[in-house]
């Protein structure tokens, strides 16, 4: 009988690069963010706060995507790049709008207004729900099995040939 840890495992450490790499894509954009609104767009008021986001946010996306593609879905990442990187982008853009639609319900329905509670509804739970979203939509999507495509119908590791948990040429090519 086939003891059911072994099939959990790649499933543990797939979400554990994905939240690593979420880790580091959150850094980048609060980063960025807060590199350019305290300098190129100092004096630029609301609309420099705004497009400060949009360039962070839209920096981290990349990041993520480039992460996510290298490490976690490596395995399952498909020739053709650009349909990858849109796919990845929308259900990115999909994520965040959870988080904001969290923001908006507790704020503006429920009228729970401190920073406290934006916070909580925003960054703990919008985040939360957006993040398993974007998970799940990455992995049967993005980078899941499409028809046809020999690449992706299976992982790396069920190729012929392929020694098991041995190196694959495949694996480290971007």
């Amino acid at each position: 009988m086939m003891d059911r840890s072994v099939l959990r495992q790649p499933v543990v450490r797939e979400l554990a690069a994905f939240a690593a790499i979420g880790g580091a894509g959150f850094l980048v954009d609060v980063g960025v963010f807060n590199i350019l609104v305290f300098t190129v767009f100092a004096h630029a008021g609301t609309s420099g706060i705004l497009l400060a986001k949009g360039i962070s946010t839209t920096l981290a996306i990349v990041a993520n995507w480039v992460g996510n593609r290298l490490i976690t879905f490596r395995r399952h990442r498909r020739p053709d790049v650009l349909r990858e990187a849109l796919e990845f982008g929308l259900v990115s853009v999909a994520g965040g709008a959870i988080a904001l639609l969290c923001l908006w319900i507790s704020h503006d329905a429920m009228h729970l207004t401190t920073p406290l509670e934006d916070n909580l509804s925003g960054n703990v739970v919008g985040l939360s729900l957006g993040s398993a979203f974007r998970y799940a939509l990455y992995r049967v999507w993005v980078f899941g099995p499409r028809g046809g495509d020999r690449r992706t119908s299976r992982s790396v590791a069920d190729r012929p040939g392929r020694v098991p948990d041995g190196p694959d040429l495949a694996d480290q090519l971007p």
